[in-house]
């Protein structure tokens, strides 16, 4: 039986990421960069990486490939302290992978490969999964056929009876109907929904944050979390709409992984039983230490470096 408190389910990526890139060369030309570096990073295995340093016990849901890839999330992982006991490894695919090319304004353009991530599958969801678990944090809705839908309304509601915590984060395509097809069912089901500001005002049809956070809400969500980057986050409950949160301004190296780090820090203060606002403000902390290095896994080293950078973070 695990002895985690949070159990992450959803996507597992091999990421090759290179820096700086500021243009593919023609034929067979050559650019030299300053780093090439490869990471564990998606939607479920970053944050549980960064919740194994933040000290927060974690096991992951989810496939790779049986290939080196595979082999590499799998180990890295474990020496990060994530237990892997339901990261199945299937042949039928390859591990999931992406090449990032990392702009000097931090931004990435992506070659990526779904791979292993479409075979996540109802098999992965049994009761076991629950065991002990406080919090389920279910990211990359959207980009799972095998469980999004019917797959994860049936899960998420055994997940509510156990009184188990939610949190989602989601990988929209174009906010057409298969996003929503997606979404929607399971938006009742979760406590706290974490969307980027593009991907709530795509999904939503809206034009402002204040009109997105209600259109979640509307349909059940507890509280939808909108990160807006440099500007912070905002918060909406029925009780308060579009609460704004600055955070503070760093060297950003590399965006990618800053919305997994975000989720890890809200988590984590959620279990201490912090505010929702308190643990926004750690969330944030963590995102910005890992916007100060190359990868998911840069920057953010423990939960006493993270709790001392909120510091600098005003206070709602």
């Amino acid at each position: 039986m695990t002895t985690a408190r949070v159990r992450t389910i959803g996507l597992h990526i091999a990421d090759v990421l290179g820096r700086y890139v500021d243009a593919i060369p023609e034929g067979q030309g050559l650019t030299l960069l300053d780093e090439i570096k490869l990471t564990v990073a998606g939607t479920a295995a970053a944050p549980a990486v960064n919740l194994a340093r933040l000290g927060v016990p974690v096991v992951t849901t989810g496939v790779v490939g049986d290939d080196a890839l595979g082999q590499f999330v799998r180990d890295q992982m474990t020496r990060e302290g994530v237990e892997v006991s339901g990261l199945r490894t299937d042949p039928a695919g390859p591990t999931s992978a992406s090449m990032l090319n990392i702009r000097r304004d931090g931004s990435r353009p992506a070659l990526h490969v779904v791979g292993a991530n479409g075979l996540i599958a109802p098999q992965d969801l049994g009761d076991e999964a629950l065991e002990g678990i406080e919090h389920i944090h279910l990211g990359g809705v959207g980009l799972m056929p095998g469980i999004d839908g019917a797959p994860s309304v049936e899960f998420l509601t055994r997940v509510k009876e156990r009184g188990i915590t939610v949190t989602v984060d989601l990988l929209p395509t174009d906010g057409g109907e298969s996003d929503h097809a997606a979404l929607d069912p399971i938006l009742p089901l979760i406590d706290y929904i974490l969307p980027s500001d593009a991907d709530s005002l795509l999904l939503t049809g809206a034009d402002n944050y204040a009109d997105a956070a209600r259109w979640f809400l509307d349909r059940g969500v507890g509280t939808a979390i909108i990160t807006l980057g440099a500007e912070g986050v905002s918060i909406s409950t029925k009780d308060s709409i579009d609460a704004r949160m600055p955070t503070v301004a760093v060297d950003v190296v590399d965006t990618t992984g800053c919305g997994d780090a975000f989720a890890s820090g809200l988590i984590r203060g959620l279990l201490d039983g912090e505010s929702v606002e308190e643990a926004a403000r750690l969330g944030m902390a963590c995102g910005s230490l890992v916007a100060t290095g190359l990868g998911s896994d840069a920057g953010l080293e423990s939960y006493e470096q993270a709790n001392e950078f909120r510091s600098s973070i005003p206070a709602a």
